[in-house]
């Protein structure tokens, strides 16, 4: 039954690339252009406060030199996209701290209104206030030494979610080309570094995020975690055969584990036909909510939009259009409660969890 509260919740979303949007950008400060909006790209602080957007965690994703080509090749029917080469340590580490860094320097710009969290009482006291709130995340650990001094560095200064990997390999592990049509079994699973290095975030309560890790990766975090597994922005292969997408037996171990994942927007990991499209409906998109909800339970799903960082359906735009997004999911039939669930208090469970606060 439909609830009769039609009010949006607030939505936390479990990834952007918003730093990495800004680290490329040319005229105004970063810090100008996100505080005013009125430029291009999905986030800005005046979309988000249109859209209900809340918060999420705000990726460091350092980009390879070279482009793949993946802007022409994503509407083939099908495509093999070559992976980068590895990055240097150093040049890895220098566009972190440039990134990391931009965040800093926002948040204090910003007087209040823009907020890092290093706990979940944080983001509550974010959304209470009405201020973003934001949580550090390093897309891809190139930038972390085999003796972990940076990761401690990071931590220091705010990182709570770190993926392994990028897709790229790295010293960690394997992650998957963007190969559609592919299972996500591609490759070895986590090196001798990789599995310390999920020891370490367990140590240090830093959640881990499975999103471009290979399969077999998966399995070996599935193993060696003490925490639940999450995947920050994913989708399921049963719907969307591509290399990105998690198979159902993935679901069921995060499941098994009181994890949760994060829906992607992107609609190259939505469509059947792996297309990278604009014009993709919200049916398509909430297809997915849909199987994650049966394969995960209601308490096992949220946002991952993936906002600035990849095509998402024409029909939610950038951050503003999340109120049409969760009307569309409300006209599906799903109520007030399970709105909640989905757009924020699942990420809130499992980051309390997994933070310890």
């Amino acid at each position: 039954m439909i609830s009769v509260d039609p009010s949006p919740p607030p939505v936390f979303d479990g990834h952007n690339d918003v730093l990495l949007r800004l680290y490329r950008r040319d005229g105004r400060a970063p810090e100008t252009a996100f505080l005013e909006g009125g430029a291009a790209g999905h986030i800005d602080l005046p979309k988000a406060r249109r859209g209900g957007l809340a918060g999420g965690l705000f990726a460091i994703f350092v980009p390879s030199g070279e482009d793949p080509g993946v802007e022409n090749v994503m509407v083939r029917p099908a495509y093999d996209i070559p992976l980068p080469v590895s990055l240097a340590l150093a040049d890895a580490r220098r566009a972190t701290l440039h990134m990391a860094a931009l965040l800093f320097r926002l948040v204090r710009a910003s007087e209040g209104r823009v907020r890092l969290c290093r706990s979940a009482a944080e983001i509550d006291s974010c959304i209470a206030d009405g201020a973003l709130a934001t949580v550090l995340h390093l897309e891809g650990a190139e930038a972390i030494d085999p003796d972990f001094h940076f990761l401690d560095v990071l931590h220091e200064a705010g990182l709570r979610s770190l993926g392994l990997v990028w897709s790229r390999p790295n010293a960690f592990g394997h992650g998957v080309p963007f190969r559609f049509p592919s299972t996500p079994d591609i490759g070895p699973g986590l090196t001798e570094l990789g599995r310390a290095l999920v020891k370490e975030c367990n140590r240090r309560r830093i959640l881990i995020d499975l999103s471009h890790l290979n399969e077999a990766g998966f399995w070996d975090v599935a193993r060696l975690s003490d925490a639940p597994l999450v995947a920050t922005h994913s989708n399921a292969h049963t719907l969307s055969p591509h290399s990105r997408n998690l198979t159902d037996r993935q679901l069921d171990a995060i499941r098994e584990s009181g994890g949760l994942v994060g829906v992607n927007f992107a609609t190259c990991f939505i469509r059947a036909d792996g297309r990278k499209e604009a014009d993709t409906s919200l049916g398509e998109l909430i297809r997915h909510f849909d199987h994650l909800i049966e394969r995960l339970g209601p308490d096992g799903v949220g946002f991952g939009s993936d906002f600035d960082g990849a095509t998402v359906p024409r029909e939610i735009g950038d951050a503003s259009g999340l109120p049409g997004l969760i009307d569309a999911m409300r006209r599906h039939g799903y109520d007030q409660a399970l709105l909640r669930k989905l757009t924020h208090e699942n990420w809130l469970r499992i980051l309390k969890i997994t933070w310890g606060a």
